[in-house]
């Protein structure tokens, strides 16, 4: 009977120690499913967050599967799927890069042109050597990104 009662003590300790760690990582990061908030003023974008249903990340085009900022996601946008690229992130960021209050997206054609106009949030300064990059890599043309925004922080 004492051993029992000892047994079952030592379980309720370690339960009440293992309670204290958390074994799941942070949820600040851009994968799939993450809800992310349209800042163009492309048609689609804001059709989709005046009714309440902002997009979902698909699929991340590079090969960790996280994105970070200047990454280019697909998304499911009111039953269909654009491509788009991370302009503000809640994430931690590097030092000298803003943290954002949301999960920031441009929506894009498939060659690297703004679906919208303008951009209504300000956008980080490091974007613009990041999107430099990745013209020059890739092919499409991502600088227009930088034409249309109006702030950067």
């Amino acid at each position: 009977m004492l051993t029992k009662k000892l047994i079952f003590m030592n379980a309720l300790k370690c339960k009440m120690i293992f309670n204290k760690f958390h074994t799941n990582q942070c949820c600040m990061e851009i994968q799939k499913l993450t809800r992310l908030r349209v800042v163009d003023n492309s048609e689609i974008g804001k059709q989709a967050m005046a009714e309440g249903k902002p997009p979902k990340c698909i699929h991340v085009y590079n090969k960790t599967g996280v994105g970070r900022i200047g990454d280019k996601v697909l998304v499911a946008i009111k039953g269909e799927k654009k491509k788009g690229i991370l302009v503000g992130l809640k994430q931690n960021q590097k030092p000298m890069v803003p943290k954002f209050d949301s999960n920031n997206i441009v929506l894009i054609d498939d060659n690297g042109t703004p679906l919208g106009t303008r951009i209504h949030v300000p956008i980080p300064t490091i974007l613009r050597t990041i999107l430099k990059e990745k013209t020059h890599t890739k092919g499409a043309d991502y600088t227009k990104i930088l034409g249309i925004a109006s702030r950067f922080v």
